[in-house]
């Protein structure tokens, strides 16, 4: 692990270094930060550290979370010599850093694959800043970001980015070029940000290794081809991300410590499975010490908040969760739970507690019902909310008192926007909030639109909550204002091919004050 020299910027020793991505021109003021003998002590180094480019995340209105990992060569273990490097770093008001407002060094460690962050503090609330790190005398690509705004302000306006699911082999990551166009204060990113199957030749890339990831050295290479993706690298230095992990991350459909093949794998394996798995995002994500892996358990649910205008309260959908049903009456069972009793109060605090005007709620999976049947009768999605009622239920009549609540979601690989309703088997039930489930960016490829319609359109008439249904690859885009929230819809042409054009698919609207989603 590393930690930073500067005080204001290391609080917490447990803190690690991260770092900055390619914005054109910037490397050229590039300036020497260690003394000569310490410069020529790392001069041993292997070529290419930053191969993985820089990131940031969870903005504070004083703070932000640099990132960077030293990976010459990525698929392969990183290529890393096994012993503590000093990294430096630097955060600057302008992208020429004439001038630093902060800097320091801080040290990646191969017990955590040569990864870095720093919890930057001590910068000003709604600004933007730009940042970069040095080490064995090579420079990384600068990175901008951004803080949030101080928390009494009534600021105007935010623009969050939803994005989720990204598979390697069903696609190229396009949407990530549209999204850096918009120029977002901050990117959202639900889950599944790897794939955990194993090579296929039949994709459009082919996932590195020779089966599923399970050591924690196979999952490194797993993220580190991820994060080759050029678009995703751009997007990561462009603006400050918010993460959590879904399922993909570790093991499909896994439940807490039950995997989704209990016959095939062990708990005793399972668990180590987890441990490698959280470590490895942990290393390769913009995230605070907090978020340091305790063994199989890692602590991801937090909250965010942007000024007066919105809170966000980042969920965590599967370590907390009883095993998925299988039968309609074991989704009603009241004893079922998704967020474990811990987090389940902390978010009703938060939500209840909340100061804001939009209090946003991030679900790595769909809350509003989805009835697969037509016609009479139901027939649910067990992994996603529907397969935990009694807890989604209570939950709505929760948000029936809470100001403005807005669920944004993933995993479904579909666009689809709901009201949320306080008794779905009620159709003229109360909305008591709105609901959008982002599509993917990959996952799923070019869709034949014409077949996803013929077979979900029929299904409207026994959902009437849902307001939009498509299976375009894409993003939504938010623009928060004290009045509304604009959605649109971004959708790409193709993720076959390393370039596509994007375009507003729908653009919906949540009023201040009037639960649920239109059409605008």
């Amino acid at each position: 692990m590393a930690a930073g020299t500067d005080r204001a910027a290391s609080p917490d020793r447990r803190r690690l270094l991260t770092a900055g991505a390619a914005l054109a021109g910037a490397a050229a003021s590039a300036q020497l930060w260690l003394p000569t003998s310490a410069q020529a002590a790392q001069a041993a180094l292997p070529d290419g550290l930053f191969k993985l480019g820089v990131a940031s995340g969870d903005p504070l209105p004083e703070g932000i979370v640099l990132w960077t990992r030293l990976a010459p060569d990525p698929l392969h273990g990183g290529g890393m010599p096994k012993r503590n490097v000093t990294v430096q770093w630097e955060i600057s008001p302008d992208s020429r850093f004439a001038s630093s407002v902060r800097r320091g060094t801080a040290t990646a460690r191969p017990e955590y694959g040569h990864s870095v962050h720093v919890d930057v503090r001590g910068l000003k609330p709604g600004r933007v800043y730009w940042y970069r790190f040095r080490a064995g005398g090579q420079l990384s690509p600068v990175g901008r970001t951004r803080t949030a705004p101080h928390p009494l302000s009534s600021n105007s306006s935010l623009r969050v980015a939803l994005a989720s699911c990204q598979n390697w082999q069903q696609g190229h990551f396009t949407p990530y070029a549209d999204m850096a166009a918009q120029d977002p204060d901050v990117v959202l990113f639900v889950g599944d940000y790897i794939y955990e199957s194993g090579p296929v030749t039949t994709g459009v890339r082919k996932h590195e290794g020779n089966g599923e990831p399970y050591t924690l050295t196979q999952y490194r290479n797993r993220y580190a081809q991820y994060r080759s993706d050029p678009d995703l690298k751009r997007m990561h230095a462009r603006a400050p991300w918010v993460v959590t992990f879904d399922d993909h991350e570790v093991d499909n459909d896994f439940a807490g410590e039950v995997p989704q093949d209990p016959d095939k794998q062990s708990h005793a394996a399972f668990v180590a499975r987890l441990t490698a798995a959280y470590q490895a995002y942990y290393e390769h994500m913009p995230v605070r010490a907090s978020a340091v892996p305790n063994g199989p358990h890692i602590r991801m649910y937090r909250s965010l908040q942007f000024g007066r205008l919105a809170r966000l309260n980042v969920l965590d959908t599967r370590q907390y969760r009883t095993d998925q049903a299988t039968t309609q009456a074991g989704a009603q069972d009241p004893a079922n739970t998704m967020l474990g009793a811990a987090q389940k109060q902390w978010l009703l605090k938060s939500l209840h507690n909340s100061p804001t005007r939009w209090n946003l709620v991030a679900s790595q999976i769909m809350m509003a019902e989805t009835d697969l049947l037509r016609g009479s009768g139901e027939l649910w999605y067990y992994d996603a909310w529907d397969g935990y009622q009694a807890e989604r239920n209570a939950l709505m009549g929760e948000l029936a008192s809470v100001r403005n609540p807005v669920v944004l979601s993933g995993d479904r690989h579909l666009t689809m926007i709901s009201d949320l309703k306080r008794d779905f088997a009620d159709p003229s039930s109360a909305a008591v909030g709105a609901e959008f489930v982002g599509t993917s960016i990959s996952s799923g490829g070019d869709q034949d639109q014409a077949a996803f319609h013929a077979q979900w359109d029929p299904l409207k008439a026994d959902n009437p909550h849902w307001k939009l249904i498509d299976a375009h690859r894409g993003y939504h885009l938010f623009d928060i204002r004290r009045d509304a929230i604009d959605a649109r819809v971004r959708v790409v042409s193709t993720v076959l091919k390393p370039k596509a054009t994007a375009r507003t698919l729908a653009t919906l609207r949540v009023t201040d004050g009037k639960p649920g989603v239109r059409k605008v």
